[in-house]
């Protein structure tokens, strides 16, 4: 065996047990008994995956066998490209120590579990000592890897979830989004009171009728319920692994809108995974290519095709039937304003696309001035409800649907959300360029008809997995880099055109 051929073998098994980490996450979010004692055997059990995975990777026979393999000259593309993820890994496992990893692992757990009880009691206080702890451990690993990939502490914590994502990158977007958003939210918001409300169809919708028409609708997309399953969490999410996917939602009986919306945003991100290339599984070029473009996958999805009117035209149908329901409420036109109503809200979740880059902007800012040590948690609730004033004219009335709202920081996840704005610019322009390509997705999507998307999706973005970095994967898709006047173009169409 070659140096490549070794190191294909050592991945292998590292990718596996990950998988098997996913499933205990997801287990400890859906099925896991609630007590303290449960919740400290998942966290020895994730704790102890999480250490020996490290101790895979950082293995200086990992360094020698990586030298070597780069060395070599008969790689095909592929193989090259593999040997890049491999090695970006393994600069991230050799950047700190098992202890810290392991360290990490426990309170990340310890603090995700007491967050579900916290949360439903807006108790910041006491989740906030085990926060803390979090970000300590955070902060430290954010410290290490910057000096091993030569960037500053947060954009080391970038990375981890979108490889090669620097600052340069975000700000002038995000700055761009940010002065974008107020005047043509306006208009929005004004266009809006012009017109008669969306007639709002009356409940209750029973979860249960919920959860069938939402199944009936991942099975319309592609969803195969023989590898895959929907559950309840108290904060929807796609895990398992490409071959087991899981997806979880919430309901609200009094709204049916947000959680099917939900859904199908999961949806969205499992056929991503389930889509990867057979080739390359449990090996890193058979990765999905950075959280950026994950949530590009769920927002294309749930945004751009299935809050068209080509999807609802196909959808208002089954809505009607799942529920018992009729009259102009259930109308596809009515149905689209109820779908495209703009709504400063406070909830990111939940939030229209128009108001979510302020969602994200606003957690992006203070995520990093809490790594930069520019503010601190006793500052965070205070921060919060100042910034989502100015940003959306809403002061939260509690933590709960304050600063405390999202499981990320509480379980670790630092440096996750600029992904989401990124991942919906890049939606956009994904949509916008595979409906150049195929003028039939649209036509259809209206007949629940998904297939000719995801043929040229599986071409263009999930067969290749991570044979491309980011930039060099959007513009051979889309024909130019992430451009933020495409989703601005695309807003301006859907909202005040």
């Amino acid at each position: 065996m070659t140096s490549y051929d070794k190191l294909e073998k050592r991945f292998e098994r590292l990718l596996a047990l990950r998988e098997a980490a996913g499933v205990l996450h997801w287990d400890a979010s859906t099925m896991m008994p609630e007590g303290s004692i449960s919740a400290q055997a998942r966290s020895e059990q994730l704790a102890a995956l999480g250490t020996v995975c490290h101790e895979i990777l950082a293995s200086s026979e990992v360094a020698d066998l990586l030298a070597e393999a780069e060395g070599l000259n008969e790689l095909g593309p592929w193989q090259a490209a593999n040997l890049r993820e491999m090695r970006h890994m393994w600069v991230h496992a050799t950047a700190v120590t098992a202890d810290l990893v392991e360290a990490l692992t426990k309170a990340s757990m310890a603090c995700e579990t007491k967050w579900r009880s916290a949360r439903s009691e807006s108790n910041y206080d006491g989740i906030k000592p085990l926060l803390a702890e979090v970000l300590k451990l955070v902060k430290e690993v954010a410290a290490a890897k910057s000096s091993a990939l030569g960037c500053t502490p947060y954009e080391a914590l970038m990375d981890e979830h979108t490889p090669g994502l620097r600052q340069g990158l975000v700000d002038p977007i995000f700055s761009n989004i940010e002065t974008f958003l107020p005047d043509f939210l306006a208009a929005v918001l004004d266009k809006q009171a012009a017109a008669a409300p969306p007639i709002l169809p009356q409940g209750p919708f029973p979860a249960a009728q919920q959860r069938a028409l939402g199944e009936q609708l991942m099975a319309q997309l592609g969803f195969d319920f023989s590898q895959g399953r929907l559950d309840i969490s108290l904060h929807p999410f796609s895990g398992g692994t490409p071959d087991d996917l899981r997806i979880t939602t919430r309901y609200d009986e009094a709204d049916f809108t947000t959680g099917l919306m939900g859904i199908l945003h999961e949806t969205g991100h499992a056929l991503y995974e389930k889509n990867l290339p057979q080739d390359w599984r449990r090996q890193p070029v058979g990765e999905a290519r950075g959280m950026d473009v994950h949530e590009s996958q769920s927002l294309l999805i749930e945004m751009q095709a299935c809050r068209s009117k080509e999807f609802l035209t196909y959808a208002a149908p089954l809505m009607k039937q799942a529920f018992g329901a009729d009259g102009p409420a259930w109308d596809v036109d009515n149905l689209y304003r109820i779908y495209t109503t703009v709504a400063p809200g406070l909830i990111r979740v939940d939030a229209d696309e128009v108001t979510y880059p302020a969602h994200v902007i606003l957690r992006y800012n203070i995520e990093r001035a809490l790594i930069n040590e520019e503010m601190t948690l006793d500052d965070l609730p205070a921060a919060w409800n100042e910034a989502m004033q100015r940003l959306l004219g809403l002061t939260p009335p509690d933590h709960a649907t304050g600063c405390m709202q999202d499981i990320h920081w509480f379980d670790g996840a630092w440096g996750y959300f600029p992904s989401y704005s990124l991942g919906a610019m890049t939606g956009a322009q994904i949509f916008a360029a595979a409906r150049k390509a195929d003028a039939n997705i649209l036509p259809a999507i209206s007949e629940g008809d998904f297939a000719p998307l995801y043929a040229w999706l599986g071409e263009h973005i999930h067969g290749l997995g991570s044979l491309y970095e980011t930039p060099e994967l959007i513009e051979r898709a889309t024909g130019r880099p992430l451009d933020a006047e495409i989703f601005k173009r695309h807003l301006q169409t859907r909202y005040l055109a």
